[in-house]
Parts: C-alpha cells; structure tokens; sequence
C-alpha cells in the first residue's frame, strides 16, 4: 500500500509538474504573438527595413536586408506560428522572409546563416516549399565564395582594425567565433543536394576555429586574423572587454556552433568542445544566480585591459547580455539530449535561464521596450552602442529556447 501511494503522489506531481510546464510555454508564445502582432503595426509602415532593437526615445529601430540581423525578425514569426497556428502569423513570416530573396547572391560579408538560416530555414521547415530550399541552396554557394582553402576559414568581416593605438595595420582575413553560426546552413545544402564540399567548408572551418579560438580553458577568443597561409597574425576582441577576456555571446555562439557539430558529425571532439565551453560558461565565478551572464565575464577584472581605442573602460558598467542567455538556452536543451544522464545539469541550466528570461526581470511589459520580448542586451559595449536595449536576436533564440523546451516536455 505504502509503494502504491507513493507511486500515486508521484504520478500527480509529474502531471502538476507538467501542466505548469505547458502553461508556462503557452502563456510565453501567447505573449510573444501579441508583442509580434504590435511590432508588425509598426515594421510594416516600412516593409525595407527590418527590426533590430530601439531608439533612444524608445521607438523601434531598423536596419536593411542586408544587415546581419534582418533574418531573426521573421524567424521570431515563423516560431510563433508554429506554436500558436495563428495564420497572420504565417502570412507576416511569409512576406518578411520572401523579402530577404535577393540576399541569397550576398557575398558582402559572412552572416548568411543568420540572414538566411533563421529565415528561409524555418519557412522550407515549416511548409516544405521547394523555391525555399533553392534559396538556401544559393546562399550556402554565395557563403562559400568568402571560404579559403588554405586559410581553411569562411572570411566574417572584409578586414579588421585592432582597437590597439600601436597597431596601425589593417588584417585582410579575420573570423570572428560568431561564424560557426553559419556551418548549419552549409550541413543543410550537401544534404539536400548531395553536394559534399558545402560539408567540408563546414569541417575545415570548425576545425581551424576548434584549433585558434580556443584557449586552454574552452573560453573563447572573438576575433582571430591570418595572414595567406592560414597562420595566425593576431587574437583579439571586437565586442569583448579585452583581448583576454571571454566575451559572453562569443562563448554563446562557440557553445551552439559545436553543438549543432556534433549533431551533424557524431564526432566526439566537437561534442568534447561544446561540452567544455558549456562548462566554462556555467562555472564561471561571475555568472550570476539568474544564469543570465555580464557581457563580458570579465569586465573590471584584475589582469584584463582594454585597448586604448575601445570604449571599454575598467569602470565600465558591469550590463547584463540576455541575448546570451537566449542563445545559451536554446544551445544546452539540445546539447543536453546528447549527454545521457550527464545532460540533467545542462537541460536543468538551459530551464533556469529561459524562465529568468522569461520573468519580470528580462521580460518586457506588454506593448512596451519597442515590442521586442526580451530587454537588458548588449550589441557592443567597446563600439559604444545598444546598451542596455532590446535586440531581436535575443527575442529569436528566447523562442527558439521555448519551443526546444517545449519539444522536450512533451516527450
């Protein structure tokens, strides 16, 4: 009797457990629609420019097709119609994403993963179309032009000036950490054309970040430049506070890209990496207890020294970076399903950042903080801009965190 009742209590608290877990990703998708639906009142008085974050009056702010941000907006739309099959929904995702068409022959710069992947990849998901799986195709032909074999990288920016005064050259072939990003687009065009080389730029890439940015203790450098060679001239921060430092959405993108390594390979040492960067992430002495990180962890820190160009300062505010949060999320819930029973403590991490994103702290008011759902990002502290504001990156991967969540608790 007494294993029966202790059976039975069992069983209603997973069920209680359960439905409070439902409510919570219903209660946050329905809020994400309301505050998509407000920002599609004001992003369509101007269908060219597409959201990224706000003015200092509090206004949304957009950008061009072309910027590296313009494929996360539709990308939102496409996850929160899948969850709540609201068709306005649909057909917004539908007309912002078939906007982005003539990026597909962009070669300007690397981001057409994001541009493009978090577009075009969640509307061929979701509907299957096949004009959209041509598009992807051309675009992971287009972010293949800016790969050099030799180098053994895909170029991210076109040159790269140090923030350091004494360092007057200008790098012609820098990678920054962000472009592992890309690799899930290139997986997608070898397999949906057969195609291996978009899969060996893919490889070659991860492997030379695996063996440059990376330091001893899995943190990350942002920016590393090569000369024609592939040698290594310099490893630096764009974005971060130093160039020692681990810059929190640098270490973001690094934990996600060899995640989705892993996934795509079933080799160890990529999972062995996001594992470990992981691990670097969430033992940091100056994470909070939110689990949503500093911009940088090591902002005001003994030992590290921002350059003189930098707007970064030793007394610069210690800004918390949801979008960082956001992207960590939604890389642990999968990275945990890779790890057996060793995953709790990363599935469990991954849940606790999503609902700090998800409570008073982190979320906006309804049709406040421009009708972006996530506030406290940071774009570039040393460049001086987005500080403390919405990004629509971070409302992007926050729903793409979500609906992971949501997948897993309905297994």
């Amino acid at each position: 009797m007494k294993r029966l009742l202790i059976a039975f209590i069992g069983t209603v608290a997973l069920v209680y457990n359960t439905a409070a877990q439902t409510s919570f990703v219903k209660e946050n998708f329905t809020f994400a629609g309301n505050q998509l639906k407000a920002m599609l009142k004001e992003a369509d008085k101007n269908d060219t420019l597409f959201p990224r974050t706000i003015t200092a009056e509090g206004n949304m702010k957009g950008t061009n097709k072309y910027d590296w941000t313009s494929g996360f907006f539709p990308g939102s739309l496409w996850y929160t119609y899948e969850y709540t099959k609201d068709e306005s929904l649909k057909q917004a995702a539908v007309r912002w994403t078939e906007t982005l068409e003539p990026v597909k022959n962009f070669s300007g710069h690397h981001d057409l993963g994001f541009m493009m992947y978090c577009s075009y990849g969640n509307a061929y998901r979701l509907t299957k179309d096949e004009r959209y799986k041509d598009i992807l195709v051309q675009t992971a032909r287009s972010l293949c032009t800016r790969f050099d074999e030799k180098v053994g990288s895909i170029k991210s920016w076109n040159s790269f000036r140090s923030f350091h005064t004494a360092d007057t050259r200008r790098y012609e072939f820098p990678v920054i950490i962000d472009n592992m990003m890309n690799l899930e687009l290139l997986f997608f065009a070898s397999k949906v054309t057969g195609d291996p080389y978009f899969r060996k730029v893919a490889l070659r890439h991860a492997e030379t970040t695996m063996k440059h940015h990376l330091r001893n203790d899995y943190s990350s450098y942002h920016v590393v430049c090569y000369d024609s060679t592939g040698k290594p001239l310099i490893k630096e921060t764009a974005q971060g506070y130093a160039d020692n430092s681990t810059w929190a959405r640098g270490q973001s993108w690094g934990i996600y890209g060899f995640t989705v390594m892993y996934r795509e390979t079933k080799d160890k040492r990529y999972l062995e990496t996001a594992r470990k960067m992981a691990d670097h992430f969430l033992n940091n002495p100056s994470l909070p207890a939110d689990k949503v990180p500093l911009w940088d962890f090591n902002v005001g820190q003994e030992g590290y020294v921002p350059a003189e160009n930098s707007k970064a300062r030793p007394n610069s505010p210690k800004f918390r970076d949801a979008s960082a949060a956001a992207i960590t999320s939604s890389a642990l819930f999968e990275l945990s399903g890779y790890l057996g029973t060793e995953g709790k403590k990363y599935r469990d991490a991954a849940e606790q950042m999503l609902k700090s994103l998800a409570g008073k702290s982190y979320r906006a008011e309804a049709n406040s903080n421009g009708n972006f759902i996530i506030t406290h990002c940071v774009g570039s502290l040393p460049h001086g801009f987005e500080l403390d504001v919405p990004i629509v990156y971070a409302d992007y991967y926050f729903l793409e965190a979500l609906k992971r969540y949501n997948d897993l608790i309905k297994k």
